[in-house]
Parts: C-alpha cells; structure tokens; sequence
C-alpha cells in the first residue's frame, strides 16, 4: 500500500503532545459518548477513551494506530485526511468476540476544541455502531429466505384441500371435516413457524448484548417443568429433577432463558418419548484455573437416539434428522437453532451426547453470574 504524502496544514504538528497536556485531553475523550481514539500527525495514538478500548483491544498507547485496527480501508482514510486537512469516514468491522460493524469519522481538530495548551491539531477517530442497522438488513433477509422456503409446502396443501372442498368434495361431509382438520393443522404449523423465526430474529438482533439480570437458574427449570407436566402424561412419560436446593444465579434474560429449556424438555418428551423418561439435571462446575464458574442443566431422555453423523448439524436451521417425525410433531426444525443463539447471547454453550438405541442428553451450560 502505497501512503500519500503527508502535508502539514494550518500548523499541523510533527511531533507528539507533550505529556502535560494528555490529560487534558484524556478528559476530553472520557467525557465522549462514543468510542474516540486521538492520533498524532504520524498516526500514533495519543488518547483514547474506555468506550474505545472496548472496540480495539489491541490499541496501545504512543504505537501505531494501524497495529490496533488490521483495516487497510481505514487506515487509507487516516493517511487521506492527514495529506489533506479535511474530514472523512470509512466502515471497520470485528468478528471477535461478536461480529459488529462501525462507521468511522476521522476528523481533524483544531485548537483550543482539543486543548488550549497545546495549539496543535490532532485527528478523532469516532466509531459510530451500525451493528444494530446491519443486524436489521440480515434479519429481514435471512427471515424471507427462510419463510419463503417454509411456508410454500403447508401453503400448497391449504391451497390444495381448497380446490378440492370447491370441486369434488363440495357435496360431501365426511370428506370436507376431514380435509377441514388438515387445513387447520397446516395452519397452526405456519402459525409456530412463523412465531420460532420471529423469536430467533429478536434473539440474533440483541446477540451482541450480554444480558445482565441475576436470575435463579433452578427456578426457572422448575417452573419449565410444572408446565409440561400435562404434556409429559399424554406421551406416557415421567419427568424427574435432581438439582441443589440453594439458588443457582446466573446474568440472564428470564423469557429467553424460559423458552431454551422448554425446547430441550419438549424435545426430549417428543422424541425421546419410547424411552418412557426424561432426567433433568442442574449443577454447578467448578472451572479451572483462571475460569469462571458454569452452570449445567442436562436434559436426558432415552429414546432412540441420533446417529453421529447428525449431532453436528442438529443446531443448523430447519436440519431434521426425519422429516415426517418432525412435522408430525409439530416442529418447526429452529428450536435447536433458537437454543444455540439463546446460549451464545449468555455466553454459553449446547453440548449434545448421544448413541443409537440409548437416548440422548442435551445439555445447557453457562457462566455464573
């Protein structure tokens, strides 16, 4: 990459701010709403504010800005506006720890707004957030892929039992109470869908917010089980619970955190039902050194199983392991997929152990509050 040649206006400086004046500026910076990184002639960073730091970890002080941001775009940008003295912007994203998108205002200030003291002008990196916009567009267009691609079978069989209660089975009732009910199941499925990928869209537009409620893990297990109970005696299944009589508290958000168990218990009822019970376990891990300590809800049932080959995609959009099960059941093919996102914005994780013919465990993990 070739640098333009730098040129020094309106008495841009060669050298850094004297150490006198940083905190002048520091203050200046702290006081900032958005995360702002200040920069000399030479593009070493001066100052920066706490809000900043989070966004470049890797930012040190009186070193190169460019060895924080790892952006040839932005650092073109830098080198355009110190040739040139006039304002200008360019997009920097991250994917670590969550992926996030900015828009960066690179500005040159003049004396007295950076401080008084100096009189020398020094160039703002101000990161704007547009992972909220960017997480919009992809939700709406992840949201008519996946509804397109769903819905059109249902759609087709309602569509279908119309023609034929307007034709041939105009006349007939034992045939149209009976393509009555079909029409209403096909409508209740689109109704799930349509409520799941909803679900899974709010989760994913907040997935870069770490909820910060303290809330009884244990409670809520409880809770989700007492309302399956009615759920458990139609399939034939008992439900046991082995969990510490202290709270388990974890950050967490209680609607969230409420539908990812009633997921795994319903899926252990539904598919696991053959095994005739279902184990839920709440413990607490202890972590290693220098790590946080977990939370563990195990749900195990003891059906058929899954096959391996399946394990790693069960977490994947609308991925069934038997079709015709799933939709006899009533899934939609994202409860898993509505779990996974639920434990990433918690920082969590699913864990998934099973063998062919002796169940499965679907395990919930995460961090202490």
């Amino acid at each position: 990459m070739i640098r333009p040649q730098r040129a020094h206006f309106d008495g841009w400086p060669a050298k850094v701010t004297e150490q006198a004046d940083l905190p002048q500026l520091q203050a200046l910076l702290d006081a900032l709403p958005s995360p702002v990184v200040a920069i000399d002639s030479a593009s070493i960073a001066i100052a920066a504010n706490a809000r900043a730091r989070l966004v470049l970890p890797g930012l040190r002080l009186q070193q190169p800005v460019a060895l924080a941001l790892h952006a040839a775009d932005l650092i073109e940008t830098i080198d355009r506006v110190i040739a040139s003295g006039q304002p200008d912007k360019a997009h920097y994203s991250e994917r670590v720890p969550a992926q996030r998108w900015y828009e960066v205002h690179v500005v040159p200030v003049r004396p007295p707004a950076v401080a008084p003291v100096t009189g020398r002008t020094l160039l703002l990196l101000t990161f704007h957030d547009l992972t909220p916009l960017y997480r919009v567009e992809q939700m709406r267009a992840d949201f008519v892929a996946n509804a397109s691609h769903e819905l059109r079978t249902p759609l087709a069989a309602i569509s279908g039992f119309i023609d034929t209660l307007q034709g041939p089975a105009r006349e007939d009732p034992a045939a149209r109470e009976k393509f009555l009910g079909i029409m209403q199941g096909q409508a209740s499925r689109m109704a799930r869908l349509i409520d799941d990928l909803l679900s899974l869209s709010r989760i994913e537009l907040r997935a870069h917010v770490n909820p910060d409620v303290p809330i009884d893990l244990a409670a809520i297990v409880r809770q989700v089980l007492d309302s399956l109970q009615t759920l458990a005696r139609e399939r034939d299944v008992s439900i046991s619970l082995t969990a510490p009589a202290e709270p388990i508290t974890v950050r967490g958000d209680r609607d969230e955190l409420t539908r990812l168990f009633e997921n795994l218990v319903e899926n252990a009822l539904k598919y696991g039902a053959s095994g005739k019970r279902v184990e839920v376990q709440v413990e607490v891990l202890k972590g290693d050194a220098g790590k946080h300590d977990e939370a563990k809800v195990a749900v195990r049932d003891y059906g058929p199983g899954i096959a391996p080959e399946h394990v790693p995609r069960l977490s994947e959009r609308f991925y069934r392991v038997d079709v015709g099960q799933s939709r006899a059941e009533g899934g939609t093919g994202l409860g898993l997929a509505l779990v996974k996102h639920i434990l990433n914005r918690h920082q969590g994780r699913l864990e998934i152990e099973s063998a062919l013919g002796k169940g499965s465990t679907f395990s919930a993990v995460v961090p202490l509050g």
